[in-house]
């Protein structure tokens, strides 16, 4: 993708309690606080995961690769959207459902600064306790790229029913 990214319309993050799936709106959307990406994050990542790929933790083997130098793991940058975009919004999540599709876009780069741009894209109702909610989320880079995107689907709950 492109085109830069724009929030239209972005609500407040600071919410003494969650929204419940009748304050959400297609359409909304929300901007997370940033991130600075370090080596310290890609090497634990590396040493939890199991996943030494020289294209993560090997400084000459990735200055030889068409990335020029080490990249994130993808699922290091799938990870950090699933921490940066849970507060952004707050919301009474029951469960996480699904992802209904992910891509990786560009490599996040040591020293990168990502956010994420969250969006309402669908609602449904799910019975009186609870609603399923489509998100688009993008992770952004500095340069104001997105790095990876995709839909989700949560199960979020209704006004009252906790």
């Amino acid at each position: 993708m492109d085109s830069p990214i724009v929030s239209h319309s972005t609500t407040s993050n600071a919410r003494s309690t969650p929204l419940t799936f009748e304050e959400l709106e297609v359409g909304d959307t929300w901007t997370s606080p940033a991130r600075t990406i370090t080596e310290t994050d890609i090497v634990n990542f590396a040493c939890l995961t199991g996943d030494f790929n020289p294209l993560h933790v090997d400084r000459e083997h990735a200055r030889d690769t068409p990335y020029k130098g080490r990249i994130a793991h993808g699922l290091l940058g799938l990870s950090y959207m699933a921490g940066l975009g849970s507060y952004s919004p707050c919301v009474d999540t029951a469960a996480f459902v699904q992802i209904l599709n992910w891509r990786f876009e560009r490599p996040i780069y040591i020293g990168d600064t990502i956010h994420v741009v969250t969006e309402v894209i669908a609602k449904r109702p799910n019975g009186r306790r609870r609603g399923h909610v489509t998100w688009r989320r993008r992770v952004v880079n500095q340069h104001n790229e997105v790095v990876q995107e995709g839909e989700l689907e949560t199960l979020v709950m209704r006004a009252g029913a906790r």
